[in-house]
């Protein structure tokens, strides 16, 4: 099914495109929430309308939302977990969680969705990037470390480079020295 924009939709494209959507998709989800009208000729007619509002919508959108970028891309979240030895959380921290943190630090109001990022169920450094609108997407730093631990040393553990491991040399399998004295007994005869 062909469908026309009428709005920025994460993934898929902007507002005033025509796209080649699933028809479960397009018919239950794109128009419905007006996000997207079927791509007749007569829609085809208002693209230029369209995308004109767009990007005056998008240029508001991300000027107001400018601010509020510069804050995110600044902030360093710190989650304490437990861990086994590995590394490996024994849960994990999830956008939800990050949203909470977003939110106590800075009074921004973020919902998970807009998160960009899978759990994360290591120790260490890693980045959320939060969709604001199409085009501002900061990244905020998160910090995973051990209960009772400093986040410092989980930022030490990410930066030390990794040790290298020596390698052996491989070793030929040595024929059994039994077959060799009945080989020299054979040419011998």
């Amino acid at each position: 099914m062909k469908v026309l924009l009428i709005e920025d939709v994460y993934k898929l494209g902007r507002a005033g495109e025509v796209k080649k959507v699933a028809n479960g998709y397009g018919r239950n989800y794109l128009i419905p929430q007006g996000l997207a009208v079927i791509a007749t000729a007569e829609a085809l007619k208002q693209v230029d309308y369209i995308r004109s509002k767009a990007d005056v919508n998008r240029a508001r959108l991300n000027q107001e939302m400018g601010s509020v970028a510069e804050v995110l891309s600044k902030l360093t979240l710190t989650f304490p977990v437990k861990a086994g030895e590995t590394g490996k959380l024994y849960g994990s921290v999830t956008s939800a969680m990050i949203c909470d943190q977003i939110m106590e630090k800075t009074g921004i109001e973020i919902t998970r969705r807009h998160i960009d990022s899978q759990p994360i169920r290591t120790l260490g450094v890693h980045k959320a990037e939060i969709r604001l609108t199409i085009d501002l997407i900061p990244k905020v730093i998160v910090i995973v470390h051990r209960e009772g631990e400093a986040p410092e040393l989980a930022i030490e553990e990410e930066q030390k480079p990794e040790q290298e491991i020596p390698e052996t040399e491989e070793k030929t399998p040595e024929e059994p020295e039994d077959t060799k004295e009945s080989e020299e007994s054979d040419t011998q005869e």
